[in-house]
């Protein structure tokens, strides 16, 4: 039984307070919050799995070659005939065991129907290589103790690797988190009709954790086909800074479009990706306008930025050049460090809570640039030209941006990324208004983790936010970052970081 079917089965539905007007500040009702810390787990992605398997069926092909050749020679350089094996050994067992269906999620959690393939295949490569072989050199030539070592060591290999994977597969998928996390916007017969079409596909992944709707319990009734009504729209972006959602599937007819954009002024701020069901409307849409979960088609509105194997990707990223910088530029933070003790009394790290992935609060670390009295962990009021409350060694740290170099150490902790719009902290303000007051969507900024540099500081919009077209203009360098991420961006980026430094108009 996967997640969201323990949820369908034990969860009551939930009563929303139909009546709140207060949509800034929404609270969950109890089923709600129940449900989305049941969904506090990352999903696995099935990219990364895939991709992961492969590589661990490579890695064993080859690791059990290289040792059967160890062994049996005695030689740990191995020559270009068994070289070429090695390469050879794992593109073939890729290809057969793609054939044999041995990447399908559904076969990789039934243990013997996948071990008994496996070793049909893994003897099909065998045939293959020695096949291959035969054509190249004479049959003498091919030492039988080392192709009858590695047959039996890499099915050792493969069978122990497949064993394990077996298990972590059957856990994941009794927990659900191999299945893509959904939500419905929208209950009624739409979400019936949606919902009995997912539950018909044979292959679906999709897990219904929750119906949100505005609409009372008369016209949307507390539960749908047994799946629970947790709240209205305004809930929903709450429930999704606690639950680790992958989609919200709007059930809504295309019709309604002012209905339909008022959802997304709400809704787009959320890193997930966001589909209109078209289901009902019996309309045909082009590959590229629509997507399908089986037969059934969603208007694509909105994807999540950087996900599978990306995410993984800017993750490496991170850490590789986190752990160079800090390795370059540990002297200046140790003299940095001396500096502030020597300068004024107090620590020398200053944290602050900020913004961050999904608007969830981190704590940032800063070298401290104030004097410890006078420091604004909320930083109600922005530091200013000539600020007093800012020490001598602080004014040269925040111009050169050596107070931020701390930030390292939360890169490598994951809460920080090395590019990505930068954190603001809670109670920032910008002609004494908040931030999310002054530019509609504001929190879309936080659908990818914050980071140290970003495109807004290299283009010219580095230091105090204290007008209204300071915070827009920023704003609109963080989401353009985010439309378009790459790592070559992001590598761009870290290399003009350095030089934008020189730019100290607004830094202070």
């Amino acid at each position: 039984m996967t997640l969201h079917s323990e949820l369908k089965a034990t969860v009551p539905a939930g009563r929303p307070n139909d009546n709140r007007t207060d949509t800034s500040h929404a609270n969950l009702s109890d089923d709600a919050r129940r449900v989305a810390e049941e969904l506090r787990t990352n999903t696995i992605s099935r990219k990364v799995l895939d991709g992961s398997v492969r590589l661990m069926d490579a890695t064993c092909a080859m690791g059990s070659g290289y040792l059967a050749y160890i062994l049996t020679s005695g030689n740990s350089l191995p020559d270009p005939m068994t070289a070429g094996a090695l390469v050879a050994a794992p593109i073939m067992a890729i290809v057969l065991f793609q054939i044999a269906d041995l990447y399908q999620t559904t076969l990789m959690r039934r243990s013997g129907e996948q071990l008994s393939r496996l070793g049909v295949a893994w003897a099909l490569v065998f045939a293959g290589l020695i096949a291959l072989s035969l054509l190249l050199v004479p049959a003498e030539a091919i030492p039988s103790s080392f192709l009858s070592n590695w047959f039996l060591y890499g099915v050792g290999a493969l069978l122990v690797a497949r064993l394990i994977l077996n298990r972590l597969v059957r856990k994941w998928m009794t927990e659900g988190r191999l299945n893509r996390r959904a939500v419905l916007i929208g209950g009624g017969n739409a979400a019936a009709e949606l919902i009995a079409e997912l539950e018909r596909q044979a292959f679906n992944d999709i897990d219904i954790c929750g119906i949100f709707d505005d609409r009372g319990n008369d016209r949307s009734p507390p539960s749908v086909a047994g799946y629970p009504k947790l709240g209205t729209v305004a809930d929903l972006v709450e429930f999704a800074r606690i639950a680790h959602i992958d989609m919200l599937l709007v059930t809504i007819p295309l019709r309604a479009e002012k209905r339909i954009l008022q959802l997304m002024s709400t809704l787009w701020v959320l890193p997930v990706d966001i589909r209109l069901s078209a289901h009902t409307d019996k309309l045909q849409f082009r590959k590229r306008a629509s997507s399908f979960v089986g037969t059934v088609p969603f208007v694509d509105v909105a994807q999540k930025p950087i996900t599978d194997w990306d995410t993984i990707i800017k993750r490496v990223f991170d850490l590789l050049f986190a752990a160079l910088a800090l390795a370059l530029l540990s002297p200046v933070m140790l003299i940095t460090a001396l500096a502030i003790r020597l300068d004024s009394p107090g620590p020398v790290l200053f944290r602050q809570k900020r913004y961050g992935f999904n608007n969830e609060l981190i704590e940032v670390l800063k070298f401290r640039s104030m004097y410890h009295e006078k420091t604004d962990a909320n930083a109600a009021k922005l530091v200013t030209r000539n600020d007093s409350r800012v020490t001598r060694v602080g004014r040269f740290i925040r111009k050169t941006s050596i107070d931020e170099l701390p930030q390292l150490f939360n890169v490598l902790g994951g809460s920080l990324s090395l590019v990505g719009p930068r954190p603001h902290a809670l109670a920032a303000r910008a002609d004494n208004e908040l931030y999310e007051q002054v530019v509609d969507g504001y929190f879309a900024r936080h659908k990818v983790k914050p980071g140290v540099t970003g495109w807004a500081q290299i283009k010219g919009w580095r230091g105090e936010t204290d007008t209204q077209e300071k915070i827009q203009k920023r704003v609109e360098h963080d989401i353009y970052y985010i439309e378009n991420w790459s790592v070559w961006l992001d590598l761009y980026i870290l290399l003009r970081t350095p030089f934008s430094l020189f730019n100290t108009e607004n830094a202070y």
